[in-house]
């Protein structure tokens, strides 16, 4: 028998995402749209102070074959700490320019709490 495991699409995934935030209390909107049926997410954590922390998808290296269908995030910009958003801005821009199906997340939440499942380094 084959297993036959999906992922969710990208714009549903993206919207429960949005709904989980709003759950625990920080604004999340969708910044840019990209392909509904796959597109990359990117999710930007706005700790309304002039900085933030970029999550995207992590490498395929870092999949679990048990689990394929996992969106897994890693930090694409602020892993020592938050960083100005003008970079995250400017990341986003040349990501855009290389993928132009890719959706853009943005959250606000002062702790800069990300409420995504799996995160890797």
């Amino acid at each position: 028998m084959i297993s036959m495991a999906m992922r969710l699409k990208s714009g549903i995934w993206t919207a429960a995402y949005i709904r989980r935030c709003q759950v625990e209390g920080a604004f999340a909107v969708v910044g840019r749209r990209g392909a509904e049926e796959a597109g990359a997410v990117f999710i930007i954590i706005d700790r309304l102070d002039g900085t933030g922390t970029l999550y995207g998808p992590a490498p395929q290296a870092v999949f679990d074959e048990a689990q394929p269908t996992d969106r897994i995030f890693t930090v694409v910009l602020g892993r020592q700490g938050p960083v100005p958003t003008a970079d995250i801005e400017a990341r986003l821009k040349r990501e855009t320019g290389f993928d132009p199906d890719i959706w853009i997340l943005e959250v606000e939440d002062k702790a800069g709490r990300h409420f995504l499942d799996r995160v890797v380094a």
